[in-house]
């Protein structure tokens, strides 16, 4: 059994547009876990969480959002709903039953859309985010400490103050956020910066942010829907700041009525680099139903 990543370039039949970086260990006919990762990061954020799966069996998929690395370009932006749809049509095309979905920061965005709009997903697991129009969104909206929330969504402006100077402006973040920054290697950040090296990657990673207003909007729209009882597990690292009881009401009056939520000790934001086990072992318990 390989439990070392394999790479390769899937282009979605019938839309050649739709093109992902699948990266994938364990073997062939493994429970499947869809890995989504967030900002400023590519699939690589998940890659000892992969190994560690992929060493109990499972089959660990990660990818490349759309407009970032060597994907295809995003449709609608960075809207998590459009997102959502181009992982869904992936998802259907590897046939992958079962399936647990797993986002980090914007990633998780993009399954919590996934959830309120796909019935075929089994489980979710949002981590270290806040979702657009759901609380505690106007409290963080407040927090002076994410500031980049409104640089970013600026037209233009981000992009040209941080081209050629990815690996700078992303270890900022590495560095702030983290629990411990050196957990985060320089063969990842490198990877990162990679990933956003081209002008429409980058803007692809700003429009991740630009998108919240309409995301938000959205959100608002499916909590007017009805309820889903999909199981979703959230995580938070505990030395990220913010009371996870606050995410959890927000989630439940959302309409999220299978929620289990858990701390990860002695971690930041980028928790699934800073402690892969401990993240992989959360998730693997959730599917087990051990949560």
């Amino acid at each position: 059994m390989s439990v070392e990543p394999r790479h390769e370039q899937v282009t979605i039949p019938g839309d050649p547009d739709l093109s992902f970086h699948v990266v994938t260990a364990g073997p062939p006919d493994g429970r499947p876990f869809l890995f989504l990762h967030g900002w400023p990061e590519c699939w690589r954020t998940w890659q000892d969480v992969m190994i560690a799966a992929a060493g109990d069996g499972v089959r660990a998929i990660a990818i490349d959002l759309p407009g970032i690395g060597t994907s295809g370009p995003a449709a609608g932006g960075g809207s998590k709903r459009r997102l959502a749809q181009a992982v869904h049509a992936l998802a259907r095309h590897l046939r992958l039953p079962d399936l647990t979905l797993v986002g980090h920061d914007a990633g998780g965005m993009v399954a919590y859309a996934y959830l309120r709009l796909y019935e075929d997903v089994g489980r979710v697991v949002v981590m270290n985010t806040v979702i657009p129009g759901v609380d505690p969104w106007d409290e963080v909206l407040r927090d002076p400490h994410v500031w980049h929330f409104g640089l970013h969504a600026v037209p233009r402006l981000p992009e040209s103050l941080v081209q050629g100077r990815q690996s700078a402006y992303f270890d900022y973040f590495y560095d702030a956020l983290s629990g411990d920054p050196a957990r985060i290697t320089p063969e990842a950040r490198a990877a990162h910066a990679a990933a956003y090296q081209e002008d429409a990657a980058l803007s692809a990673g700003f429009d991740l942010y630009r998108a919240f207003p309409q995301d938000a909007r959205d959100n608002a729209a499916f909590a007017g829907t009805a309820p889903v009882e999909t199981q979703v597990l959230y995580l938070r690292g505990d030395r990220e700041g913010g009371d996870i009881a606050a995410y959890k009401r927000g989630l439940r009056r959302a309409g999220v009525r299978n929620l289990t939520t858990a701390v990860l000790p002695g971690t930041g934001h980028f928790a699934q680099e800073e402690a892969p086990e401990q993240v992989w072992h959360h998730v693997r318990d959730f599917t087990a139903g051990r949560s």
